[in-house]
């Protein structure tokens, strides 16, 4: 009977299954299909009925935000400062009082006096114009320390002076000299064409260099682009010759031998340390870079993946531009590849962290330790030529060691490369004190004392910085100066 039944409805049953089937597939990709045609409606929508029409370098994120107001509201909040995880975040902090062997490192360098954790693109502008780095020009017949190259990274306003002195003018100007135009913090016209707001770029010094190593970057694809935007600041780069012209020294290529072998065929250094007499490197942020060089970068990931993941209002799927540790939205963003649990997700890259902050504090108080005997040797007679290898050493272990705490993220970007340059620094540092012990015998000097230098201040006494002169001289820049520059650029409409 069971034979019969199946027999005789068998192929009925599988009809109607094989029906139902494609019935709710058809249905499924309707409800797709509506949904995707939804979006682009959404999407159409947005660009068809803008608010304003912008032309040209618009400076102001907030004319944007009338045209691409979610975009805009994300962008606001990199004022935020309330997320901190176990190595940074966004709060406000001061490395040098955590690790003032850094002020030694510095010594007869700006970054000797100040040196901040960095804060959300909303703060640009406010942070260059607080920071001691930059002194305090006008005050007590203070000349500029730095020149306008320095505002390159800070503000949409510095394409807009580019194209109106050039380049070459803009760079070599006094950094003082741009305080009432600079005035707009990173912003919406850094990264987007306003026409279409595709991504755009806006630094001269990136296509310079892909123009160099013979690249053409306007055939950059887009997930490309997602990353060259921010490659545009967050990387290493130097102020050439006496016109402080703003260069990437990419020529070699992306790795810090690279660099440093173009560093060193130029002849080129940033300052001569104070202490040791030492040519120095300083690198500034070579995000770009190690990233390339780390497991996201390797498989074609872009800053943007993880920085600006996708999130969706509405019918509208758009980049998230609070631009924070991924850390803070993990299910947006790392949790999109990585299907774990987001605590285990932590812990993975807290430890991976762990590991090169190992590495860099194993290696600063030796290297601040190779700079003081140094000076102990130069002052118990020691000669130029008997240091030049010593100073060599010094050099490459610094730039070693700058190369992988000046980059943001360098040990979740890159943390096996990052752990290499570390130990690399070490390896040179530990030389240098070796080579030190042994002109130490040859001029009969007494054993080397440690200086006290547990603290900020201690340090910076020690350098000879007048931290109290210097502080009250900056107060009252801020005073006096800096809302001359804000009462001009208001009446010009520029803020």
């Amino acid at each position: 009977m069971s034979n019969l039944y199946s027999n005789k409805y068998g192929p009925f049953i599988i009809g109607l299954a094989i029906f139902l089937g494609v019935a709710v597939g058809v249905v499924i990709l309707a409800l797709l299909a509506a949904s995707i045609t939804f979006r682009r409606a959404e999407t159409a929508s947005i660009f068809n009925n803008k608010k304003v029409e912008i032309t040209g370098i618009e400076p102001k994120s907030s004319i944007f935000g009338l045209n691409y107001p979610r975009e805009y509201e994300t962008w606001l909040k990199t004022a935020q400062m309330d997320f901190k995880t176990k190595h940074l975040g966004n709060t406000p902090s001061d490395p040098l009082a955590e690790r003032p062997e850094m002020v030694i490192l510095w010594a007869g360098y700006a970054f000797s006096r100040d040196y901040k954790a960095p804060r959300g693109h909303y703060y640009t502008i406010d942070d260059m114009r607080e920071t001691l780095r930059v002194g305090a020009p006008g005050v007590e017949e203070q000349k500029d320390l730095q020149p306008a190259t320095c505002w390159s990274c800070k503000s949409p306003d510095v394409p807009r002076m580019i194209e109106k002195l050039g380049a070459a003018e803009f760079y070599k100007s006094p950094w003082s000299s741009q305080g009432a135009q600079i005035v707009n913090p990173i912003g919406c016209a850094d990264c987007h064409n306003p026409t279409d707001m595709s991504l755009t770029i806006t630094r001269p010094a990136l296509k310079e260099v892909y123009e160099r190593m013979g690249k053409d970057i306007t055939k950059a694809t887009n997930q490309e682009m997602r990353s060259l935007v921010c490659a545009q600041c967050h990387v290493e780069y130097y102020f050439k010759g006496d016109g402080k012209y703003l260069t990437f020294p990419w020529d070699k290529g992306y790795t810090m031998e690279n660099m440093e072998e173009y560093y060193d065929e130029a002849g080129y250094a940033d300052w001569t340390h104070a202490l040791s007499k030492t040519p120095m490197l300083k690198a500034q942020h070579p995000d770009y870079e190690l990233f390339l060089l780390g497991p996201h970068g390797e498989n074609g990931l872009s800053c943007a993946d993880c920085h600006m993941p996708y999130i969706s209002e509405g019918g509208v799927k758009f980049s998230d531009h609070h631009l924070v540790s991924p850390l803070k939205y993990v299910s947006t963003s790392c949790a999109v590849c990585h299907r774990v649990e987001e605590q285990d997700l932590i812990k993975f890259v807290n430890g991976r962290q762990d590991q090169v902050v190992q590495a860099r504090n194993r290696l600063e108080p030796e290297l601040a330790k190779a700079h003081l005997l140094t000076k102990a040797a130069m002052d118990g007679g020691a000669t130029d030529e008997q240091l030049a290898e010593i100073r060599k050493l010094i050099r490459q272990a610094q730039w070693r060691w700058d190369f992988g705490v000046a980059s943001h993220g360098a040990p979740f970007h890159a943390p096996v490369e990052t752990q290499r340059i570390l130990s690399h620094g070490l390896d040179r540092a530990l030389l240098a004190q070796l080579k030190l012990k042994d002109v130490f015998r040859e001029l009969n000097l007494p054993e080397f004392v440690m200086p006290d230098i547990s603290s900020k201040e201690k340090a910076q006494a020690l350098i000879g910085l007048n931290m109290p002169v210097l502080t009250a001289q900056k107060e009252k820049f801020l005073d006096t100066v800096v809302p001359q520059w804000l009462s001009e650029a208001k009446a010009d409409g520029r803020i």
